[in-house]
């Protein structure tokens, strides 16, 4: 069996253990049943995620989390092992995990696990049904790679 390769671009080293990270994609790609896929995670600071954010989806402000998948469109094909790329403003999820008041480890996990969903096709924005079903899987994720029983799924 091959093993998913994952990329880590953390610019933002002291706020959140790479290691880390990489120990809980694992884990959601192997309950996902991708364990041979690939798949790049960048963790970076607002003012990048802005940028992206205005050029990919033309809003001038951060988010928390953007996926790009490759397994649409008309290139999908050439690499069908290539799930695509996360990225995660590590800014935005520090704020958002102290007005949850969970830790920024827990929120970065939602996180990824929603960027993670959105690369296989989940996609909370196309109605009610579709939200619920990110919703359960992302619940059932959430529990695999976090011990609060507390924590919601985003």
């Amino acid at each position: 069996m091959e093993q998913q390769k994952i990329l880590i671009d953390n610019q933002q080293k002291t706020k959140i253990q790479t290691r880390l990270i990489s120990q809980k994609t694992e884990l959601i790609l192997n309950a996902l049943g991708c364990n041979a896929h690939e798949i790049s995670i960048v963790i970076l600071d607002d003012q990048k995620m802005a940028q992206l954010n205005k050029t990919y989806r033309g809003i001038s402000k951060p988010t928390n989390v953007l996926a790009f998948p490759m397994q649409e469109g008309q290139f999908s094909e050439i690499t069908p092992g290539l799930l695509g790329d996360v990225v995660i403003s590590i800014e935005t999820a520090e704020r958002e995990a102290a007005t949850a008041m969970i830790s920024l480890e827990e929120r970065t996990s939602q996180l990824l696990i929603h960027g993670i969903l959105h690369l296989l096709g989940f996609d909370h924005e196309r109605g009610d049904k579709d939200a619920d079903a990110m919703d359960e899987k992302s619940l059932e994720l959430i529990r695999i790679v976090e011990k609060n029983i507390d924590l919601t799924a985003f």
